[in-house]
C-alpha cells in the first residue's frame, strides 16, 4: 500500500526532521555544557582547545613536581632550626666547662661526654632530615623544572650538616685544658655560621620556587579558561534554541496535520 505525499507535506516533513536534529544537537548541549565536543563539531577550535588542555595538565604535573620540592626544603629547613638549638646545647654544656676550675677535672669529663653525646645527636638528626628520599643535609641534590619542556630550572644543592661537615670535632682530652674548650666554642660558632649561610640560600630557592609554583596555578587556569572559551555552550542561548526549536516543531506538526 504506498501513500501518496503532496509537496507541501514533504516540505514539513523535511522540516520537521531538520528541527528534531537541531533539538537533540541542542540537547546535548544543554546536557554535558560543551558546543564542540568532537572534532566534527568545529576541527579548529577541538584541536586548539586539545592543546591548551594538554599543556594545563603538563603544567599540573611540574606544579605538583614544585610542591614536592617546597616540602623537601622545608624538610631541610626543620633540620638546620633543630641542629642550630644542637648546636646551643652543645655550646652552653662547652661554656659550662669552661666556668669550672682545672683542677675539676672529673665534672670537665663528664661534661665532654655529654658534649660528644650532643655531636652523635647531630649526626643523626641530619641523617632523619630528608623527605622522600631527598635530603639536603646530606649533601643531596635535585633539579626543579618550571615548564613542560624541562628549559626552565633550578637546581638545588645541599650541604654536609653533620658535625664532621660542620667542623664539629669530639671533645679533645676530656676537656682538661682551657684550650680545648675554646676550640669547640669556636667550632661550634663556625657551624652556626655555617647553618645561617646555608638556611638563607634554602630561603632564596624556597621563594623562587613559591613565585613559580604561583604563576603555573595563574597559567593553567588561563589555559582552562582558553578550554572553556573555546568549548562551552552558552547555557542562557542554549535554552533559548530548546524553546523556539520546540515551538517550531509544534507549529510543523500542526502544519503537517492541516497539509494532510
Amino acid at each position: 500500500m504506498s501513500i501518496t505525499l503532496t509537496s507541501g507535506m514533504r516540505q514539513n516533513l523535511f522540516s520537521l526532521q531538520q528541527t528534531s536534529k537541531l533539538m537533540e544537537m541542542t540537547q546535548s548541549r544543554l546536557a554535558t555544557g560543551k558546543r564542540v565536543q568532537t572534532a566534527l563539531d568545529d576541527p579548529l577550535n577541538f584541536f586548539a582547545a586539545e592543546n591548551h588542555q594538554q599543556r594545563a595538565n603538563d603544567l599540573a604535573f611540574r606544579k605538583d613536581a614544585m610542591g614536592e620540592a617546597i616540602q623537601t626544603i622545608k624538610s631541610a629547613d626543620n633540620g638546620i632550626t633543630a641542629l642550630t638549638d644542637l648546636i646551643a646545647a652543645a655550646k652552653a654544656t662547652a661554656q659550662s666547662a669552661l666556668s669550672l676550675s682545672t683542677t675539676a677535672t672529673t665534672e670537665r669529663a663528664a661534661l665532654a661526654t655529654q658534649f660528644d653525646s650532643l655531636r652523635t645527636q647531630i649526626d643523626e638528626l641530619a641523617d632523619d632530615a630528608g623527605y622522600k628520599g631527598v635530603n639536603f643535609l646530606t649533601n643531596d641534590a635535585m633539579s626543579v623544572f618550571f615548564d613542560v619542556d624541562t628549559s626552565s630550572s633550578l637546581s638545588l644543592t645541599g650541604f654536609n650538616g653533620t658535625s664532621g661537615g660542620l667542623g664539629i670535632v669530639a671533645a679533645a682530652a676530656a676537656w682538661a685544658a682551657n684550650t680545648d674548650i675554646d676550640a669547640a666554642i669556636t667550632n661550634l660558632d663556625n657551624a652556626r655560621t655555617t647553618l645561617r649561610t646555608e638556611a638563607k640560600e634554602l630561603s632564596n630557592n624556597l621563594s623562587v620556587i613559591t613565585v613559580r609554583q604561583d604563576f603555573t596555578e595563574k597559567m593553567i587556569n588561563t589555559l582552562e579558561d582558553g578550554v572553556a572559551n573555546l568549548t562551552n555552550a552558552d547555557m542562557n542561548e542554549e535554552g533559548a534554541n530548546m524553546l523556539m526549536l520546540q515551538t517550531r516543531q509544534a507549529l510543523g506538526i500542526t502544519s503537517l496535520s492541516m497539509a494532510s
